[in-house]
């Protein structure tokens, strides 16, 4: 194996972790749960590859401060990895569109170098374990190229208009200097926890149908 398919497999594979561990943080699994009465609602986010840019996750984040709010004239955060696999040459992210926004911030001249990435939306607890990962010992063979520590940016949707709710699909172009642009379909967040409710008819949970 040539030392380039390495380091773009180790590459790739950090980044899913991280990836996966910004969705489990962010949401939790579909469907009913039995031991609680409480049932979360959970959608992935879109994937897309553009030339060598993998872009993962990307996904409107449901509010859950004050300080954002999914309703028209509010101001939402985005969710999305971006990894380039390219082993020599990086990459800019130079703008985010959507018509569902007045503005999006944070989202231009983002540099992702060779085999680097970049997460925005992550949480606290993401962070953390971005950081550690970060700081752990990193191979020094020649077959094994050390990849770029992730970055973690900020983006914001300014300014929401209709249509921004949860369940649906809003179309966002990425726009890259090297691979050009990409538009996808990106889901809003579901929400938050919903209240299950019961009547005489529910059925009893662990009960023989």
């Amino acid at each position: 194996m040539t030392a380039l398919n390495t380091s773009t497999r180790r590459v790739a594979t950090a980044v899913a972790l991280a990836a996966g561990a910004t969705l489990t943080l962010s949401a939790c699994s579909a469907g009913q749960i039995t031991q609680t009465s409480d049932q979360v609602a959970a959608i992935n986010g879109t994937n897309t590859d553009v030339g060598t840019i993998a872009l993962r996750n990307v996904h409107i984040i449901y509010p859950d401060s004050e300080e954002y709010s999914i309703e028209p004239g509010g101001t939402a955060l985005l969710g999305f990895t971006i990894a380039n696999l390219d082993g020599y040459r990086g990459d800019v992210l130079t703008g985010i569109e959507t018509e569902f926004a007045g503005s999006v911030t944070g989202a231009d001249d983002i540099e992702i170098p060779a085999l680097g990435s970049v997460i925005a939306g992550v949480s606290e607890e993401t962070t953390d374990l971005l950081e550690s990962v970060d700081e752990s010992p990193q191979p020094t063979s020649p077959e094994d190229t050390p990849i770029v520590p992730a970055a973690v940016e900020t983006v914001e949707l300014v300014d929401l208009k209709e249509g921004v709710r949860p369940g649906l699909t809003i179309p966002f172009t990425f726009s890259f200097q090297e691979a050009g642009d990409v538009t996808l379909a990106v889901p809003v967040d579901a929400g938050p926890v919903l209240e299950r409710h019961e009547s005489d008819l529910s059925p009893i949970v662990g009960e023989a149908h």
